[in-house]
């Protein structure tokens, strides 16, 4: 009977402990993304300490308290989970040679805030990563300049670039290449971050619809490091599979404030009338189309389009991450030219601003009224309630009447958004002009409800 109570006393604490085997794979995929890191420790803690004294101006000793105007200086969030008082984006690890250092992970750009409030999974359209891997390098005592601009615009990325910057460091069984395959890198995408919560009514993802979102491989593009080895991405793609488990678990934030449930339901009239063919339809019932907006269509900035090369593509084909599912003709999973941008689903859309697949817009009262949208602003950069805009739906801005000083720092001319330059035009999207002003008012109040 005593060996009987120690054989249920051991299973009870392997499950306190973590260890039961009923545990499901979105849970095993949240502990691995909050609680591991995917690519090498290289950032020195005290680069980390030390980060201030690149700030320039007059700071004779860190500000205080560090943590919270260096999550300021970047644009990074409090961690909603453990993490050691670093910001989500950070954390700590090992480096190849065994020493605490820090590494950076998927919450860099996909860990957001709204109203204060830390998401997993949220775009962080605050983030100046230029900046962060410029300084902390230099904070590391490190000459290295960027080998291509990470951001042109803060809030936004060049994460196209990234992807075929660092594939072209490899062979297509992703050992290192003895020299970096030319794709014909463009670094004025200016790519706004989706929220990870819309992967769940994909088939396609990214902006133009291009890969297939049933892919694990294509999640692990970010692992690229030239320090991870080719073994590494074998090794963990089952742990990605859980990853992708946990990020179609995700739900989107419920708005926060009162809502006109009578204009909304008008407004939900109107919605269905225009914009349901492409964006679907919600609730019990709600179906998503997965349309494609060819872009003589949509009409809105085609450099992200034409941006990422068919040479690129090509070779993505050629290599692991297309063979994740191989067919009779082509590979399942291969990646896939397409006509335009893909219409996103508009779950939890209040909580995503800007808006268009480059950022280029403020709020939701500019998304259906073209005419409006401000050609130069800037904004806050900080994601409090005095930030956003809870009439417009979108973070609140300031219109210039001119581009930034050129003689300005870079991290300073990276806060304005100016329509005119590559990657960052505006235009296009135009359905909503037909609507009239109420029509837009209760549209808005309608989307406030998804």
């Amino acid at each position: 009977m005593r060996g009987a109570w120690l054989i249920v006393g051991f299973a009870l604490m392997l499950g306190a402990t973590g260890w039961a085997a009923d545990v499901s794979p979105a849970e095993r995929g949240r502990r691995a993304l909050l609680e591991r890191s995917f690519l090498p420790a290289t950032i020195p803690v005290q680069a980390y300490q030390n980060a201030w004294k690149q700030w320039g101006g007059e700071l004779r000793e860190a500000p205080q308290p560090y943590a919270e105007a260096f999550m300021q200086r970047y644009g990074l969030h409090p961690a909603p989970y453990p993490n050691n008082g670093y910001p989500m984006g950070l954390r700590e690890g090992r480096t190849l040679f065994g020493t605490r250092a820090l590494a950076t992970d998927c919450m860099l750009c996909h860990g957001g805030s709204i109203l204060g409030q830390s998401y997993v999974g949220l775009g962080n359209v605050t983030l100046d990563i230029q900046a962060f891997y410029e300084e902390l390098a230099a904070a590391a005592g490190l000459k290295w300049k960027t080998p291509f601009r990470f951001c042109n615009v803060r809030g936004t990325s060049e994460a196209g670039a990234f992807s075929v910057y660092l594939l072209g460091l490899r062979e297509p069984d992703l050992t290192l290449a003895k020299k970096r395959n030319d794709f014909g890198l463009c670094d004025t995408l200016c790519e706004d971050v989706p929220a990870w919560w819309l992967l769940k009514k994909k088939r396609t993802m990214y902006h133009t619809g291009g890969a297939d979102a049933r892919s694990v491989r294509s999640l692990m593009q970010f692992m690229l490091s030239p320090l991870n080895p080719a073994e590494t991405f074998a090794k963990e793609e089952a742990t990605f599979a859980d990853i992708r488990a946990f990020l179609l678990s995700l739900e989107p934030p419920k708005y926060p404030f009162p809502i006109d449930q009578t204009l909304a339901r008008q407004g939900e009239v109107v919605y269905r009338q225009h914009c349901a063919r492409c964006h679907g339809t919600y609730g019990p019932d709600g179906e998503y189309p997965n349309k494609i907006v060819p872009l003589e269509v949509i009409g809105t900035d085609r450099t992200r389009y034409d941006g990422i090369s068919h040479e690129f593509g090509r070779f993505y084909n050629r290599s692991w991450f297309a063979k994740e599912k191989p067919g009779w003709f082509v590979d399942d999973y291969a990646a896939r030219w397409s006509p335009g941008y893909q219409a996103p689903p508009l779950d939890g859309i209040w909580a995503t601003a800007p808006y268009f697949h480059n950022g280029s817009v403020p709020t939701l009262e500019h998304v259906l009224n073209s005419k409006t949208r401000p050609k130069i602003f800037t904004r806050s950069y900080r994601t409090g309630r005095e930030d956003y805009d809870p009439v417009r739906v979108g973070w609140r801005y300031q219109e210039l009447p001119h581009g930034p000083d050129p003689s300005a720092p870079a991290i300073e001319r990276r806060k304005v958004y100016d329509t005119t330059q590559p990657g960052r035009g505006n235009g296009g999207h135009t359905f909503g002009d037909e609507l009239s002003d109420a029509e837009r008012r209760a549209v808005i109040e309608y989307l406030k409800t998804l």
